[in-house]
């Protein structure tokens, strides 16, 4: 899921943050200030489908979901051909809480790239927020071609094969070098949390995100890993600030 932040370009990356603002507030002005400059560009240029995507970046970094979904449909409505690969769009719904326009976002990017189980995770989760968890598995997209580790593990857990300790085990125990394993840690931890989430185990949930959030490889990452990077940290922010009212 990297095509089109690829194409168009993040906003921040996770690796010039943590340079720069270590400090969440001090972050959210960065995010902040990028709001303010690019709603300035676009004032003066409002069919700039670049400066849109740059914007919903920032806007879904800041843990503003509506805006961000309202700046990627606008993408779409100044190029169409844009929305089958726009995975973004669908992380925006889910944050949103458009569950069930999610889980459509995520099923016609299926039709785009359908090797990407990171994409058919999405969808699961998604349905799974709007239809349960039964529901989703039935419904979990079918792949016949292998895909880059570890999804193939992370799809099996969210197909209820495995657990997420299995997972992070067989990760750890891999005769792999130090930076696949920390690639394959990030992945991991980001969607073991998300799978807690959505299983409602808030507590289990924010520690999983905590981990991928401090990966260093994946605080380092540009394109689309870079974005996955920031789901990981606005979310772990959101249980954050959430977990103590539960309490």
């Amino acid at each position: 899921m990297a095509c089109l932040a690829l194409v168009l370009g993040i906003a921040v990356s996770g690796a010039q943050l943590r340079a720069a603002d270590d400090d969440r507030d001090k972050m959210n002005t960065r995010f902040d200030e990028d709001i303010a400059r690019l709603t300035a560009q676009i004032e003066k240029a409002p069919k700039s489908v670049d400066l849109y995507s740059q914007r919903g970046d920032a806007f879904f970094f800041r843990g503003k979901f509506a805006e961000a979904v309202a700046d990627y449909e606008k993408m779409v409505e100044l190029k169409p051909d844009l929305d089958t690969s726009h995975w973004r769009k669908g992380i925006a719904y889910f944050y949103a809480k458009r569950y069930k326009d999610a889980a459509k976002q995520f099923e016609i990017y299926h039709s785009f790239d359908n090797v990407d189980r990171e994409n058919g995770i999405w969808r699961y989760l998604s349905q799974s927020k709007a239809l349960g968890r039964d529901k989703a598995r039935e419904g979990l997209l079918k792949y016949e071609k292998d895909d880059r580790e570890p999804f193939p593990d992370v799809y099996r857990l969210f197909a209820g094969e495995i657990t997420g300790d299995e997972l992070l085990k067989k990760i750890n125990e891999a005769k792999i070098s130090d930076q696949q394993r920390q690639q394959r840690l990030f992945y991991a931890e980001l969607y073991v949390g998300l799978d807690e989430f959505v299983e409602g185990r808030l507590d289990s949930a924010e520690k999983h995100l905590a981990a991928a959030a401090k990966n260093e490889w994946g605080s380092k990452a540009g394109g689309g890993p870079g974005y996955m990077w920031h789901v990981a940290r606005v979310h772990n922010d959101l249980l954050v600030d959430e977990l103590p009212k539960k309490k």
